[in-house]
């Protein structure tokens, strides 16, 4: 069960989730093969080199090389994926619920009342690749920056649907209140 589905209060539901986008792996993409790819070439190029000559002792230091670069591989892999899937972001009915991290855990949980406002941050690449920063502002001047989440802006727009539709503040509208108008 996943942190939000188990935090929820009775009556909330979650409108909607999100996560870390897939750029988060690139890093970790790119080492991999980095870690197989080139000591595997020099590998191989090396037991072609020296198929005539190799020697049982060399065949097996070769696999047990090429073994370590394999699991090494996997592990970096392993490591991205559960930074990915550590980190949860949920718009509910009542509230904004962000959770990172899996051993060593941080969770932000703001009422819908208390968000003051939603800033979105999006490089070019992240415009063309769906991802952003959101920096959630809390009543008080709190902030709390958010990288790489992906699709922000639908982020940001559930958020501001949410806060919308909260009972109206002493008769007055919430957008009114927001503007200053009365």
């Amino acid at each position: 069960m996943s942190y939000i589905d188990a935090s929820l209060i009775p009556g909330e539901k979650v409108v909607y989730q999100t996560r870390l986008h897939w750029i988060v792996m690139l890093g970790h993409i790119l080492f991999a093969l980095f870690v197989l790819g080139a000591p595997a070439a020099i590998l191989l190029f090396y037991a072609r080199k020296e198929q005539a000559e190799s020697s049982a002792q060399n065949v097996q230091v070769m696999l047990v090389a090429a073994g370590v670069l394999l699991v090494s591989g996997v592990v970096v892999i392993i490591a991205g994926l559960v930074r990915r899937n550590a980190t949860e972001m949920a718009v509910t009915t009542r509230r904004v619920v962000i959770k990172t991290g899996l051993a060593a855990r941080k969770t932000i949980e703001m009422l819908l009342n208390k968000v003051e406002s939603v800033e979105v941050r999006e490089s070019a690449t992240g415009r063309m690749l769906g991802y952003g920063t959101i920096v959630l502002i809390g009543t008080g001047g709190t902030s709390e920056p958010f990288h790489k989440i992906a699709h922000p802006l639908e982020f940001r727009s559930r958020v501001q649907q949410q806060i919308e539709k909260l009972p109206p503040l002493d008769g007055v509208a919430r957008s009114d209140a927001r503007a200053g108008t009365v």
